[in-house]
């Protein structure tokens, strides 16, 4: 039967309290005869003490008994107080039964060895051991429950599309480690207990309680902190509108930092949670970080060390800022060109910031560590100078590199001829180029080799056309042909954002052979000029067929030496003398 609640359990309560009181009365009664018989049989003074103290370990037993029955009445769950299962009733007054006659029957017997002049260290050894049976029957029932009270402690499974947060993921991950050594703390706890008690050690019981108590408030303040910091600092690394507005990816940056520095909260409040439960349970642990003591020594390492490497990354991400902030300003203001200089130096500059801060980390730790720098730096700067005799090359690239750059030469995107290579110019690293050519080919030249460089996309281009026509055609009217063409193209919305400007017609620049070549040239932005180029031609090749203007083809004359043969039998050869009587 289920254990009755709430209100129907008070209801039953006479009938708990009139069992009791059944169950007490044979009690009573044998109390009531055994005291009375004792005197009566006039035994001795001291076969009298021990029959009192059996017959009072006796009724001592059997008043707990029925107490445990009144609680637990593992034969009527309707009688129950404490609400429990059957087996677990019954589990229970098993285990009651066991330590009640124990504990009880252990202290009479050192009782009546007393009285039969059994010496006081003896008396102990008893009681000693009486308690350590008691200690090991707990272990006992400790390991009997460690599934249930795991599963009970074990931290239940998430539900599905749940995710949980940090703080949420660091209390699961601890029930789950309590789940499993719960039993091996509670068995240390019980020798603790015992241990004290059996090697008498002065306000032990009270000591051990107030440690005790101490250690959970301690872990309970311990973890209220830690979900204090963490809450602070996910808020204050959120960025205000007018701040992302100025720095948009400021916000981005700074949250990479906040899992850091949660780990880095949760690690220092660890170990100062450790020190403290030493120092709560009698090691002097706070005496290690006294002045001049090697823990203060190496606190001071440990916070110097941490400052330097808070200030360097906040150089980083100011630098990184300021640099994310002046490129944005620039994509805003349109300046392509500077914007893509500046990108093109951006992975050298922070290269080098970011060796700079490395190697300024690295001496403070060191120094820190007690280590003497001085022979290091000039160790370095011999270093150097080998390094720098040994790799020439190496360091003319760099220079030659950096002085292009800063020269705005060329960028990341402009079509440039290097010393007979050409292409786009796709990334520019410290010490040498990569183009990708026409036909996907990658040429990567270092920068010393370069000694002119010709970009052709610089600021703007020219598409220059040769227009060759026969000597037949009236040049002007292919000239007005040519412009009609190129305002056609500019009323295009394809082709007007490209072109800049009306076309410059620069006249007849050649009379071939084959006919008069009229040079014009088109304005555009920097990259379409192979584009316009390509598209002008198809148009004039379109509008001179319909127009039926000639493009004359390449021509051949051929000279014959010797006499020329008559174009016809009879007739006379050209230039000779006709003969007498011809017409």
């Amino acid at each position: 039967a289920a254990p009755l609640r709430g209100w129907a359990r008070l209801r039953r309560l006479p009938a708990v309290l009139g069992r009791l009181m059944l169950d007490l009365l044979p009690i009573a009664a044998f109390a009531v005869v055994s005291y009375g018989l004792i005197p009566a049989l006039q035994p001795l003074p001291t076969t009298q003490l021990v029959l009192l103290t059996a017959n009072n370990a006796y009724i001592a037993c059997r008043l707990l008994m029925a107490l445990g029955r009144m609680l637990f009445s593992p034969a009527s769950a309707h009688l129950r107080v404490l609400p429990c299962a059957d087996l677990t009733a019954a589990y229970v007054t098993v285990w009651l039964r066991r330590l009640v006659v124990v504990l009880v029957s252990g202290y009479a017997i050192a009782e009546a060895g007393l009285l039969f002049g059994l010496p006081w260290g003896a008396y102990d050894a008893i009681l000693r051991m009486v308690l350590l049976v008691i200690s090991v029957f707990l272990g006992v029932i400790v390991l009997q429950n460690r599934v249930a009270v795991a599963s009970v402690l074990r931290a239940p499974p998430l539900k599905e599309g749940d995710k949980p947060n940090a703080s949420r993921r660091a209390l699961r991950r601890f029930r789950d480690w309590l789940a499993e050594v719960w039993h091996i703390l509670a068995i240390l706890y019980l020798l603790a207990l015992w241990g004290v008690w059996a090697l008498e050690i002065r306000d032990g019981f009270a000591r051990l309680l107030r440690a005790s108590v101490l250690t959970l408030l301690v872990l309970a303040v311990a973890k209220g902190l830690d979900i204090l910091l963490r809450r602070a600092l996910a808020g204050s690394f959120r960025i205000s509108m007018d701040l992302a507005g100025r720095y948009p990816a400021l916000e981005q940056r700074a949250n990479r930092y906040v899992p850091l520095l949660k780990g880095g909260v949760s690690a220092v409040l660890t170990v100062l949670t450790v020190l403290t439960l030493m120092e709560v349970w009698g090691v002097r642990s706070f005496a290690w970080f006294a002045p001049g003591a090697l823990g203060s020594q190496l606190l001071h390492s440990l916070v110097s060390v941490g400052f330097t490497a808070a200030i360097a990354v906040l150089v980083w991400e100011t630098a990184n800022a300021a640099i994310q902030r002046h490129l944005d300003r620039l994509s805003r203001d349109a300046e392509a060109a500077r914007s893509a200089r500046v990108r093109t130096l951006v992975p050298m500059l922070r290269t080098t910031l970011l060796i700079v801060i490395l190697l300024f980390v690295a001496f403070n730790l060191l120094t820190e560590l007690g280590v003497n720098v001085a022979p290091l730096l000039a160790g370095a700067g011999v270093i150097g100078l080998a390094l720098g005799f040994g790799s020439q090359k190496l360091v003319q690239d760099v220079i030659t590199g950096i002085f292009l750059l800063f020269e705005d030469a060329m960028t990341v995107g402009d079509v440039v001829n290097l010393g007979g290579k050409s292409g786009v110019v796709e990334k520019l690293s410290i010490r040498s180029i990569t183009l990708r050519d026409i036909d996907g080919s990658v040429h990567i030249i270092p920068f010393s080799t370069v000694t002119a460089v010709t970009n052709m996309t610089r600021d703007f281009s020219f598409a220059v056309l040769d227009v060759q026509v026969a000597y037949r055609e009236d040049t002007d009217r292919v000239v007005e042909l040519l412009q009609g063409l190129c305002q056609e193209m500019r009323s295009e919305a394809k082709w007007g954002l490209v072109i800049r400007d009306e076309m410059e017609v620069l006249g007849v620049n050649q009379l071939s052979p084959d006919g008069p070549v009229i040079r014009v040239r088109i304005k555009t932005e920097p990259i379409q000029r192979w584009n316009v180029l390509r598209e002008m031609n198809r148009r004039i090749k379109q509008r001179f067929d319909e127009s039926g203007i000639e493009i004359p083809a390449a021509r051949q004359k051929l000279v014959f030496d010797g006499p020329a043969q008559p174009p016809y039998p009879g007739a006379a050869a050209p230039g000779a003398t006709p003969p007498a009587g011809a017409p």
